[in-house]
């Protein structure tokens, strides 16, 4: 079935998406590869989310296992006929998809929040941990030259853009992935319905 090899593609693609979504944040703990400041709790409250982690990883692997088994094409059907069976499959797909729509959709927000929010650095003016950026509205993202604001952790600005910004678009990704097979469950399991019932 079509469909159901549709769907397998979406799902090792979804795999890859979310084992490096899960990656990314965790180097989201571990500013230049660094264990102390998640230690001594200076990580932004965005960083601590885990959106990478549950959201764009765990809530998108569900999906992912779901399309990928959708090939055996090994369904028991319904009243003698296996066509149902394949239906209802990739109907309840469909289900999985919206479970990586969640997941997807709260990567991108908390992503986005944390991209305009800033990182939470030791600053020099200040001599305190605080959020230098957080009036900026995510302005400070093209004003480079004020970067350097936060002098703990190292570069933390352009860990935290980086690796917010891989996450925000592994989750658009995932998003779009997952919308592609909602339409695909729902044209499969029609089409398969339709098929059982011309056989009868």
């Amino acid at each position: 079935m079509c469909f159901g090899r549709c769907a397998r593609c979406v799902g090792f693609k979804l795999l890859i998406l979310a084992l490096l979504s899960i990656v990314a944040n965790i180097l989201l703990y571990f500013p230049n590869g660094e264990t102390r400041f998640a230690s001594e709790h200076h990580l932004g409250k965005y960083v601590e989310c885990l959106h990478g982690i549950l959201g764009g990883g765990f809530l998108v692997l569900i999906p992912a296992a779901v399309f990928i088994g959708l090939h055996n094409d090994d369904c028991c059907g319904c009243f003698g006929h296996k066509d149902c069976g394949k239906s209802c499959a990739m109907l309840s797909s469909v289900l999985a998809a919206f479970v990586g729509i969640l997941g997807s959709g709260y990567c991108i927000i908390i992503s986005a929040l944390g991209l305009s929010h800033g990182p939470y650095c030791f600053t020099h003016l200040q001599r305190n941990w605080i959020y230098p950026f957080t009036e900026s509205s995510g302005g400070y993202l093209f004003e480079y030259n004020k970067w350097s604001e936060c002098q703990e952790p190292q570069n933390i600005v352009q860990w935290n853009v980086t690796l917010f910004s891989i996450l925000l678009v592994l989750g658009g990704i995932e998003f779009i992935l997952c919308f592609i097979q909602i339409i695909n469950g729902i044209l499969g399991g029609l089409c398969g319905l339709c098929c059982s019932h011309e056989e009868v």
